[in-house]
């Protein structure tokens, strides 16, 4: 029989606390017939200053399966929840708010598709079932959701939901969490980053029994942070190259359009052309750091975590696997252009053409001449990451081959 220790983080929840372990110990017998143990429910009191740990105290001398774990002091959702996580003793553990708003009576259903083969399994309250969310916080959930299946490679409906199974032994991959609220958006980025298997499972969510501890601006800023930042330390260009992208597009649709308006006999530009040549000329510029700064910190990321250098969206490779190593002639190339059109700008300028007629041509040479001279920084320092972190590999391998010589 598979065994399950249940976590309630809990600060200041003396009006609900007795309710929600009682729903949570009326789950045994059903979890039994799940072939499921509920070996422990620990309750992490985080410097309550109300009743609450008195209230589990009397619970836990009446019922052995209640154990409370006390924090002197406040230290956090995601401090409790951790605290829960390294005193459990069962092979999955489960934890939900201690506000009354998730339900207990799920977790059978969470912990066999857990037994199925599933890493991680959430309950999702974005998913169909009944659902009392205030619209702020649904809003907010939607968004955040949207945002990390945007930058990951996973569709998610719910990634802070505070009801949870998962397998104790995943810990080591997902950790390093936050002791705050974000605790749950950051251990979903980092399950997808991981490659654990993760699944949603829909289950109600109630109106929470007292004073809501969430501040939808704070704690809504600290989440998205929280996500681009895991996001980050995992994949930058995914974040980056998007981005970047986006920049030289501009650039290109503004350099198109000066083509056409050319060859639509169009010979001055106004204050709105103006204003489009310099966006481009600031997009292009930015866009090519941008993306080349997420290239290469994946090439850090790569390197820090020995992991093979990824180059995904949404998983899939919308990048080469050796795009950057066009970097050194593309940029070569771009600078011979834009020498050669400043050049030829010049000689028709000591010729007699007006600087109204060749400005133009010398601020796209100087672009494209910008542009190169990034592409070819970029290039070599992305090689001098590539030979630093294919080094390792190259000792394994020459001393492999030295001590198949030696015993020849």
């Amino acid at each position: 029989m598979t065994t399950l220790s249940i976590v309630i983080p809990a600060y200041n929840e003396e009006r609900g606390i007795a309710e929600i372990v009682q729903r949570v110990l009326a789950v045994r017998e059903k979890l039994d017939k799940a072939s499921v143990e509920l070996v422990e429910l620990l309750v992490v009191d985080d410097g309550s200053k109300d009743h609450t740990a008195q209230i589990i105290g009397e619970i836990e001398k009446t019922d052995p399966c209640v154990k409370l774990v006390r924090h002197p002091q406040n230290r956090g959702y995601g401090a409790a929840l951790k605290t829960g996580f390294s005193t459990a003793q069962g092979e999955l553990i489960g934890f939900l708010d201690a506000d009354g708003t998730y339900p207990p009576e799920y977790f059978p259903e969470l912990c066999q598709l857990a037994m199925q083969g599933n890493d991680l399994v959430i309950g999702s309250r974005m998913s169909g079932a009944d659902s009392k969310m205030p619209v702020t916080r649904r809003i907010g959930n939607l968004f955040f959701a949207g945002l990390l299946s945007l930058l990951s490679h996973q569709n998610i409906s719910d990634s802070a939901s505070g009801m949870r199974v998962f397998r104790k032994d995943i810990l080591e991959t997902i950790y390093p969490l936050p002791d705050g609220l974000n605790l749950t958006p950051v251990m979903s980025a980092r399950a997808v980053h991981e490659g654990i298997k993760m699944v949603e499972y829909p289950i109600p969510y109630s109106e929470r029994i007292g004073r809501s501890k969430l501040s939808v601006v704070r704690d809504g800023s600290i989440f998205l942070r929280s996500i681009i930042w895991t996001v980050l330390s995992y994949n930058p260009v995914g974040v980056f190259g998007f981005f970047g992208l986006g920049g030289i597009l501009i650039t290109a649709l503004v350099g198109v359009g000066l083509v056409v308006a050319r060859l639509s006999g169009v010979t001055t530009i106004g204050a709105w052309g103006v204003a489009a040549l310099f966006w481009a000329l600031v997009s292009g510029i930015v866009g090519i750091n941008i993306f080349a700064l997420g290239l290469t910190s994946n090439y850090l990321v790569s390197l820090f975590n020995r992991r093979p250098i990824q180059s995904s969206f949404r998983g899939r490779k919308w990048l080469p696997p050796t795009l950057d190593r066009h970097f050194g002639w593309l940029g070569l190339v771009a600078v011979l252009l834009g020498l050669l059109v400043a050049s030829v700008s010049l000689i028709l300028g000591i010729r007699g053409w007006e600087v109204a007629r060749i400005w133009l041509y010398l601020l796209g040479s100087a672009m494209f001449i910008l542009m190169g001279v990034q592409l070819m920084i970029y290039w070599i320092l992305m090689r001098v990451l590539e030979e630093i972190s294919q080094r390792g590999n190259l000792i394994e391998r020459d001393m492999l081959s030295v001590t198949i010589q030696s015993k020849n």
